[in-house]
């Protein structure tokens, strides 16, 4: 699959952008962007790159067969759209809409064109997860009874995009998301009841607290953009639990392990050999190619998106 890369942002440059050179059977082919001097770290992974100064001329691009769109939030939608009808599968940064209702925009999109749209929420593809949903299947912890989770990180630059309303910034959007999904891919539930407490600074959430009801258990998580960065992930049952000490950044965040405890026996599992960028894209090619279910459909997405909505609703 040869890719392009829809704007030089820092996801694309430090994450993406060298899992494309990890994943087999991908490329990184363009890159579009009007300033040469951030094409020079992309050339860089990819020497024969091709450097188009606007997103349309590499839209219009016959060698690329993928877009990744790493833009701000507000335009995911729009350029989504676009890339697909211009021939281009899209896998699109989260948060892939602002609102659950443009997702079905989407999702006609996808139809209309037969192009594969995703989001790119490299979790669903780590296999520390695909663990995790194993083991509350088979039951190990017994009755899962409470989901406990936190996503931190430190961002005070008022100037970057994550503190622009204007541009769906705010915490929720950019790492609250992970709780909510992950919650939701583990246990395959969804919250019946949300509850929810923002603090905004300049229009844009810098922390939340929300607290929800599913139908067999309750969750709580706290996110931040303004805090020291810290994350985990704790799932509580009855007879155990299981805990993910880097449960969304494993290389940024520490080590990557799963924890359980279940008969009173304490078991551990480590992942800190996982590329979990390059495995989504090796999974996205795959689904692209043969129509195969990928792990995070719009679908999926749209669910997520409706959960962010109902906390900031629940919140006034």
């Amino acid at each position: 699959m040869r890719w392009g890369i829809l704007g030089a942002a820092k996801i694309a440059r430090t994450d993406l952008a060298p899992a494309m050179q990890l994943a087999r059977g991908a490329e990184l082919v363009a890159l579009a962007t009007r300033d040469p001097a951030k094409a020079g770290p992309f050339q860089a992974l990819a020497p024969g790159l091709r450097v188009h100064d606007s997103y349309d001329a590499l839209l219009a691009d016959p060698d690329v067969d993928a877009v990744y769109i790493p833009l701000p939030n507000d335009m995911h939608v729009d350029w989504s759209i676009r890339a697909a009808q211009a021939g281009k599968h899209v896998l699109c940064e989260k948060p892939i809409a602002l609102r659950a209702e443009q997702i079905d925009h989407l999702i006609a999109a996808r139809d209309a064109t037969g192009k594969l749209i995703a989001e790119a929420f490299m979790v669903a593809h780590h296999p520390q997860w695909t663990l995790v949903r194993d083991l509350l299947a088979q039951g190990v912890i017994g009755r899962l009874e409470h989901v406990e989770g936190c996503f931190t990180y430190t961002n005070r630059d008022l100037g970057n995009i994550r503190h622009d309303p204007a541009k769906g910034g705010g915490g929720l959007r950019d790492v609250g998301v992970y709780p909510c999904i992950t919650a939701r891919m583990a246990t395959g539930a969804e919250p019946t009841r949300l509850r929810s407490d923002i603090r905004l600074q300049n229009g844009v959430d810098i922390f939340a607290r929300v607290w929800a009801d599913f139908p067999d258990f309750t969750m709580s998580f706290y996110c931040g953009m303004m805090q020291t960065r810290r994350q985990h992930m704790v799932f509580h049952g009855q007879d155990g639990w299981i805990e993910l000490s880097a449960p969304f950044n494993g290389h940024v965040y520490g080590d990557a392990r799963v924890e359980w405890l279940s008969g009173g026996v304490l078991h551990m599992q480590r992942f800190n050999n996982v590329d979990q960028y390059a495995l989504m894209l090796e999974n996205f090619a795959a689904s692209a190619a043969t129509g195969a279910p990928f792990a995070c459909p719009l679908e999926f997405s749209r669910g997520n998106q409706a959960m962010i909505d109902a906390i900031f609703d629940a919140a006034g």
